[in-house]
């Protein structure tokens, strides 16, 4: 049954992230732009997202969609508001130290601390793929503990930092974290090699990992 219930959230969530949005006014279902939290407020979950190198838009086009519109299929889109991260995610941001660029990491922790702060009742999550998983990794360490005690749960997918912190997000507790790697994917071992499974319909596989993992967290957030 658990099964059944993951393949239809998923499913939905696939064809959500490939339909059409005839005007941002209308939309409900997330694309490759998503500022639902800087634009409509609090909800009762908030995603922040940080995208992977060269991805359009602030979502991208694969897994920061898939991810959003799986946790609206589940809670209904009406509930979440699925939040990207500006910037602009070029390969040379790739080399600022810890591994994304300031004003991204900068953005991210905003974009959280005003979550916990303007929105007491909403519970939030955070998530990043590659280069965004390095801004997540940057984000969180440093918040305020106030601020990181409101963020249920996090995810990464071909994490750039996975091997230089130690399969964890440093000063975040370890159990709040899912780190996604996929065999042979030489990014999470700390090199700058690309091989064929950091590719992102990879990682688009893996998609219904992290829902159930962050659906638990929530579902045991105060």
């Amino acid at each position: 049954m658990l099964l059944l219930l993951f393949f239809t959230v998923w499913q939905a969530a696939v064809l959500a992230a490939a339909a059409p949005i005839a005007s941002e006014k209308r939309q409900t279902w997330t694309g490759m732009w998503s500022e639902e939290f800087s634009h409509t407020g609090c909800r009762p979950i908030i995603l922040v997202w940080a995208k992977q190198t060269l991805a359009p838009g602030n979502m991208g086009i694969s897994v920061g969609p898939a991810l959003s519109n799986g946790l609206k299929a589940y809670f209904g889109a009406e509930n979440v508001a699925s939040q990207g991260v500006n910037y602009l995610g070029l390969i040379e941001t790739n080399f600022y130290p810890g591994g994304g660029p300031p004003y991204g990491i900068y953005e991210m922790q905003v974009l959280l601390a005003n979550a916990a702060i303007y929105c007491p009742q909403s519970k939030i999550v955070a998530a990043g793929y590659s280069q965004g998983a390095a801004i997540a990794h940057r984000a969180i360490e440093s918040l305020p503990e106030y601020v990181k005690n409101r963020i249920a749960g996090v995810v990464t997918f071909g994490d750039t930092q996975a091997l230089q912190d130690g399969g964890r997000i440093k000063n975040y507790p370890i159990e709040r974290t899912m780190i996604i790697c996929n065999a042979g994917d030489l990014v999470c071992w700390g090199t700058s090699y690309i091989t064929e499974t950091h590719f992102p319909a990879y990682y688009l596989a893996r998609v219904p990992e992290a829902l159930t993992f962050l659906i638990g967290r929530l579902a045991a957030m105060p």
